[in-house]
């Protein structure tokens, strides 16, 4: 016997991310208490997460909850919930790309879909922004196939490919693809400690709503180190004052309390690739870029008007693959455009990897949350 309940999961990681997934018929039903069992088992309010799952970043204090579909079509749902180290807030408003490669296999590892044939195709409903996506694993014998030769920037090695085709990520969170009604906004930033600035900044939702800017606009070159960035309280100052107000322009209200808009620093590519970027999420840089900030950003290169243009260098034809370089290498997303209107993204398809690392229990205290039998 044990003095804590024992809540069914696996660890995995999703692309650049990692945290714990569950059956959601093993958490509590009414959110308060499955919250609380959320940060219960990641260990969060605490920067180390030393008692708990959480890996003391961003990156790693994030969680799965999937469960079968009821909606016609479509196969699972997923509710993704962002935790923070040292905050007892739990965010399911925005998704998770990475996190979401590791839907499908955590469903065909815990029986709750069967392999289709060497490939499987099944169709995810993200319930945070009511998307769907087709995810493909690799299941060759019926089971799920982790080892491979994909490799993508921000996780070692090489891995079986998932690839992920999303279906209609425009306006996730917002109103729309542009919220603010505009291409290009130009803002002016006050606040305590700084003089006021103004710059242009492109607000754009295609799956992660962000405020993309110019790193020069804000005295930085694009290219410094996370460290860098994360050890400069100036500019981080200076950036969440930006958010502040501009959320309340794109209809965010105040989201002082919320891990969105994402807030990114674009500079020209240096790698080969179409853009460099720095991203906050919303207050730590990013090592990497998300799976669905990068759909935004290169969605952002195509607009005539928007911020990046001048800087970002894209490819000839349709579909354009654009190739986001970012701290760690770089993430390239497949964009197919409207022949009709090339400023209309249609299709947005990318390449992540994932990979089962540990099948148990989460141990969380009975006072938390101890389920009648």
């Amino acid at each position: 016997m044990t003095s804590q309940t024992a809540i069914p999961c696996l660890l995995m990681r999703g692309g650049t991310s990692k945290g714990p997934f569950f059956n959601e018929a093993d958490l509590p039903a009414d959110i308060p208490t499955r919250d609380k069992v959320l940060l219960a088992a990641l260990g969060s309010p605490d920067k180390r997460q030393i008692d708990g799952l959480g890996g003391a970043h961003p990156l790693t204090s994030k969680v799965g909850i999937v469960r079968k579909s009821s909606t016609p079509g479509v196969d699972l749902d997923f509710l993704f919930a962002q935790l923070q180290p040292d905050k007892d807030t739990v965010d399911t408003a925005a998704n998770c790309g990475n996190m979401l490669a590791a839907v499908v296999p955590f469903a065909l590892e815990t029986g709750m879909l069967a392999a289709q044939g060497d490939t499987s195709i099944f169709r995810v409903l993200t319930l945070n922004t009511d998307m769907q996506c087709d995810v493909t694993v690799q299941t060759p014998g019926g089971e799920v196939q982790y080892e491979g030769d994909a490799r993508i920037d921000g996780a070692p090695g090489t891995s079986a490919p998932i690839t992920i085709n999303f279906l209609d990520t425009a306006g996730s969170v917002c109103s729309g693809l542009l919220p603010t009604g505009q291409v290009k906004d130009s803002i002016t930033v006050t606040g305590e400690g700084f003089e006021p600035f103004t710059l242009d900044v492109t607000c754009i939702d295609n799956g992660m709503p962000l405020v993309i800017f110019k790193a020069s606009d804000l005295g930085r070159t694009g290219y410094e180190s996370v460290a860098e960035l994360n050890a400069d309280t100036e500019l981080k100052q200076r950036i969440e004052a930006l958010r502040l107000q501009v959320s309340l322009k794109m209809g965010l209200g105040d989201v002082a309390k919320k891990n969105y808009p994402k807030m990114t620093l674009i500079a020209a590519p240096r790698g080969g690739g179409s853009l460099t970027t720095r991203s906050f999420i919303p207050h730590v840089c990013h090592d990497a870029i998300g799976v669905l900030a990068a759909v935004t950003v290169g969605t952002a290169c195509v607009l005539d008007g928007s911020v990046t243009q001048g800087i970002a260098v894209m490819p000839a034809g349709n579909p354009k693959t654009v190739s986001v370089e970012h701290p760690t290498g770089e993430f390239s997303v497949e964009l197919g455009l409207d022949p009709a209107n090339p400023q209309n993204v249609t299709r947005a398809a990318l390449l992540r990897t994932a990979r089962l690392l540990m099948r148990g229990e989460a141990m969380v205290p009975r006072s938390v949350w101890s389920p009648k039998p």
